[in-house]
């Protein structure tokens, strides 16, 4: 294909930008949404002038770092004015959404519209409680929002529960991101706590796997693979979770993982989550539609716009 046709096939075709804010403690890829804005931008301008440049060319010279740069300054600018943060329902998230919006309106000739829809927010009415069993000998373990002091933390979006008696615990083999490590687990989970080491795949694969098998709580603990990995963490399951939850420091997980690997250690947890009863949240999503091209070749680039609540987001990547 010539380089005059390579052009032609990209520019004759329909993009879509879609920046989406959605929180659940992901990393943000907010250095993509600057390359997102710069891009299209550029392509948009470019598309009307008279050289025909190869399409590796105009990806590559539409990219400057000067304007990436603006843009995450002004985000930076933004968390400063708003408590450090541009989280999901934060006034921070609104003016970030309005400042993107206001870019590409005045950048582009791209439709640009803004979409919502509704989220599960997370909150808790008070610290929870995990005590375990092992041999008849019980042990109270430390929550602190000081994640280097703590024995284990919150994980968003649990849900709530309290335990009356010890539930008997399951470990589950490898990190349990398959369903292999699920059925091969003694005894099998089902209507048991599951306890399950980080690695490999999502929390929130393990997170399904977890409801799939039918467990009645989930413990995920860190792998101790490094001193950074020692300490519980703060993550989320994810919108569509609907287990009882806890992230554990790597000392308590292999603590508990390894007596739950002896059946007569009759190794047990109870468990007490507090929950608040929170109304769905509306998020915006920016959506950018060129206004011509062949809608049956759309080429899609997405990014989040937001940031977890503990910082700006802006130096993720």
């Amino acid at each position: 294909m010539s380089e005059q046709a390579v052009h032609s096939s990209i520019s004759n075709r329909s993009l879509k930008l879609i920046i989406a804010g959605i929180a659940a403690g992901i990393v943000i890829t907010i250095t993509i949404l600057g390359l997102a804005i710069a891009i299209f931008v550029k392509i948009n301008s470019s598309s009307t002038s008279d050289s025909s440049p190869s399409a590796g060319s105009l990806l590559g010279d539409s990219i400057r770092i000067e304007e990436l740069m603006d843009h995450l300054k002004e985000f930076q600018r933004i968390a400063t004015a708003n408590n450090g943060n541009r989280a999901v329902s934060t006034l921070g998230f609104n003016q970030t959404l309005d400042y993107i919006r206001d870019t590409l309106a005045i950048n582009t000739d791209f439709v640009v519209s803004n979409k919502y829809f509704p989220i599960r927010q997370f909150g808790l009415n008070s610290d929870p409680i995990l005590t375990s069993s092992i041999n008849g000998v019980n042990k109270t373990y430390i929550y602190s929002k000081n994640l280097a002091t703590a024995d284990f933390y919150h994980i968003d979006f649990s849900t709530a529960v309290d335990f009356s008696a010890f539930v008997p615990l399951t470990a589950i083999p490898n990190v349990g991101c398959s369903d292999s490590d699920w059925q091969s687990a003694n005894p099998p989970p089902n209507g048991r706590v599951a306890i399950v080491k980080r690695g490999i795949c999502a929390f929130s694969d393990k997170g399904a796997l977890a409801a799939k098998y039918n467990v009645t709580a989930l413990l995920i603990y860190n792998d101790g693979a490094s001193p950074d990995r020692v300490s519980p963490i703060a993550i989320a399951l994810g919108q569509e979770s609907f287990l009882p939850a806890l992230f554990l420091s790597f000392p308590v997980g292999q603590e508990l993982a390894n007596a739950a690997l002896n059946i007569s250690n009759n190794a047990g947890v109870r468990l007490a989550i507090n929950v608040k009863e929170l109304p769905l949240s509306p998020v915006g999503n920016i959506c950018a539609d060129t206004p011509t091209g062949d809608a049956n070749q759309t080429i899609i680039i997405g990014s989040h716009s937001d940031s977890v609540p503990a910082g700006p987001g802006i130096n993720d990547n």
